[in-house]
């Protein structure tokens, strides 16, 4: 009987255990997204603290002020501002919670508490919760948890008893959970939206895929079957003199990269980031090497534009056909570069010496102009505007992300672009290991 309690227990912490990784898992994944919006609290919070100050204790005095509390506001989340250029990112989650519930629940909380309830300090706690729960919805109730009771303790403790709280402070709660209610609402209600947006997308190229998947297969098959003829034969030669075997050879590799544009459609219209999930130790000299070997070069010439230096191979806990799809899509997007123009070059580098491993892709083409770079792993967003579906780089940006990487872009127009690809520290576990905890 103890033993099966015990079993039980334990069975019941692995699921907890599963849970609370998957969840960690999931807020890595939005990683970079949440340190843009953190960065931009940040500035708020170095510019807004001591502006308010000024406001609430000369211009329109309130009861209680602290300045001690809101310079240590800026002194936690100043560095916040220039979190890009840190190499380590193991705590820096842990740290955005620590900010993140600092600045908004715990601060605006005791302000409200320690003004007696005031209207400025209940709407001010209110914008702070609206902005709050504007990030991960568990990850900001978490943080709405711990910055609200670690601020009644403080009040409780200064002033002897948490009792008796104003009716004016106490009615201030119903308002704070319809807004924190309201906000989730709306955040479920646009991913519902973007969902069955998604959704509809992946029926269509569903079908459409279907559709072009068929041919490709009878015209593959055709070409595997003349290649067998003609050695049976000993044909040399097309009567225009150009080699047949060459000519159904880039029959075949047309037919693998139609396949590939079709699984790259069908993966980014993938409502869910389960098929993205990192199952694979992945050499990166390895992947570049069948990126060259997948992608469907017009000539020998296009294929000498690019150059690779490899300075140290690395490894990656991620997929082999997600990565040679990434790959794939920056080369298809730096040739069109080139194209675009007229002139330029490809170099691919891969530094793995670095603690936090990366490979860049520079092209020498057309460039991106300044005002377009922060949109262009927008989903649909195209450039030029005629330029593709705008798909491409977003599938890249989801891909690195669920695997705890990240790509940034450096451009000048008419001169060079580079993308920079950075991975987590060089993979040690295997990828059964990270399986079993997934699973």
């Amino acid at each position: 009987m103890i033993e099966n309690i015990s079993s039980w227990k334990s069975k019941r912490w692995r699921a907890w255990e599963r849970a609370a990784s998957r969840w960690w898992l999931s807020i890595n994944t939005q990683f970079n997204d949440m340190a843009n919006r953190v960065a931009i609290l940040a500035w708020v919070a170095v510019i807004g603290m001591p502006l308010y100050y000024v406001i609430w204790s000369y211009w329109f005095p309130q009861p209680y002020e602290n300045l001690g509390l809101r310079m240590f506001c800026v002194a936690l989340c100043a560095p916040i501002i220039f979190i890009r250029h840190l190499r380590q990112r193991k705590w820096l989650a842990v740290y955005f919670f620590v900010c993140l519930t600092y600045g908004l629940p715990f601060f605006f909380t005791f302000m409200f508490l320690m003004n007696d309830g005031s209207a400025v300090w209940g709407q001010s706690l209110l914008i702070g919760l609206i902005l709050l729960f504007h990030f991960d919805t568990t990850l900001a109730f978490l943080s709405y948890l711990v910055g609200t009771l670690v601020a009644y303790v403080i009040y409780a403790t200064l002033h002897g008893s948490i009792m008796p709280l104003s009716a004016q402070m106490l009615e201030q709660l119903p308002i704070q959970v319809f807004a924190i209610f309201t906000v989730s609402l709306a955040k479920v209600g646009r991913k519902v939206l973007a969902q069955e947006k998604l959704a509809g997308m992946a029926t269509a190229l569903a079908t459409v895929s279907h559709e072009l998947r068929t041919p490709l297969r009878s015209i593959n098959a055709n070409a595997r079957g003349l290649s067998r003829l003609l050695q049976e034969n000993a044909v040399p030669l097309a009567a225009s003199g150009v080699p047949i075997e060459k000519a159904l050879a880039r029959i075949e590799f047309e037919v693998r990269h139609m396949n590939n544009v079709i699984d790259l459609f069908l993966l980014s219209a993938s409502t869910g980031k389960e098929n993205l999930i990192p199952k694979d130790i992945v050499s990166m000299a390895a992947a570049v090497e069948l990126m060259m070997q997948r992608y469907p070069f017009v000539n020998q010439e296009q294929r000498d534009l690019v150059a690779i230096t490899v300075r140290s191979d690395f490894r990656l806990l991620g997929q082999s056909e997600l990565c040679s799809m990434v790959l794939i899509n920056l080369l298809r997007n730096a040739l069109t570069s080139i194209q675009r123009v007229g002139k330029g070059r490809i170099r691919i580098v891969l530094d793995g010496a670095r603690a936090r491993p990366r490979l860049l892709f520079i092209d020498t083409g057309s460039g991106i102009e300044a005002g377009r770079m922060s949109q262009i792993f927008e989903r649909f967003y195209a450039y030029p505007e005629h330029n593709g579906t705008g798909i491409g780089l977003a599938f890249c940006r989801d891909v690195l992300n669920a695997w705890g990487a990240r790509i940034r872009v450096i451009s000048r127009p008419l001169a060079y672009t580079v993308f920079v690809l950075e991975f987590p520290p060089v993979v040690q576990q295997k990828a059964a290991d990270v399986r079993s905890l997934l699973n």
